[in-house]
């Protein structure tokens, strides 16, 4: 599990990273000192779990995870603090755990146990929550300078995010639409994969998976040059959609 770690105090988070680095499948990929440093760490590393402070100067933990919430597909937020009395505001920001400081190891582990399983029971309940019917849209409707534009479903080759716009990239090109990546996600779960934070990739157009110059890992797609890239908590699952396809 990747973990990013939230806290002002060097003291505090030098004792976190240390006891996380010590034990077995998590690492430490990012530190912040504030909410607004912790959004940005998210953007960049893509952690599964984050461990927060919650009183900071700037914006504090419980603004952020409320932000946090907001994101196409937000990591799980766990609250170290040395101040109980933020536990029932923490949870109403759906956060997975509250730890008080000092954390204790046994704590800790059984904290990042229960985030991990709620990771597990969120990607499958996205992967199962919609089913394909005659309902579903053969068709994504784009508003252009032309008019209303649709694009056949068999022709798109992926979805990419872009801050508050959603690109279609298909075999004519590229346009821009009006729904969210959750949106599709949860309406085409059999055709389209997230392979990243900000990216869903067509399963019929994937030709492979490889890694480019940066070491970072791509998909190649069929009949497009556009390489969308994977993110580190995704290469686990695209590698095994790709052992089935």
């Amino acid at each position: 599990m990747h973990i990013l770690v939230v806290d002002d105090e060097d003291l505090a988070r030098l004792r976190l990273v240390k006891m996380i680095e010590s034990l077995e499948g998590h690492e430490v990929v990012g530190e912040a000192t504030n909410g607004a440093e912790a959004l940005a760490a998210i953007e960049e590393h893509d952690p599964d779990i984050v461990l927060m402070d919650v009183r900071m100067p700037g914006e504090d933990g419980l603004s952020a995870a409320h932000a946090i919430a907001d994101l196409p597909e937000p990591p799980a937020v766990i609250f170290c603090t040395a101040y109980n009395e933020y536990a029932l505001e923490a949870f109403e920001t759906l956060a997975v755990g509250y730890l008080l400081k000092p954390v204790q190891e046994d704590q800790l582990v059984a904290t990042l146990s229960k985030a991990q399983k709620t990771t597990k029971v969120q990607k499958h309940s996205l992967q199962n929550e919609s089913e394909e019917d005659d309902s579903q849209r053969k068709h994504i409707s784009a508003k252009t300078r032309k008019g209303v534009e649709l694009i056949p479903i068999i022709n798109i080759h992926c979805f990419v995010a872009d801050h508050k716009y959603v690109t279609v990239v298909h075999e004519e090109g590229e346009t821009l639409i009006d729904d969210t990546l959750k949106e599709l996600e949860l309406e085409f779960p059999k055709k389209f994969v997230r392979v990243h934070r900000n990216s869903l990739v067509a399963i019929e157009k994937i030709e492979g998976m490889e890694r480019n110059s940066a070491g970072q890992y791509e998909i190649k797609l069929k009949e497009a040059d556009y390489r969308p890239v994977v993110s580190r908590r995704h290469v686990a699952s695209v590698r095994e959609l790709l052992s089935r396809l």
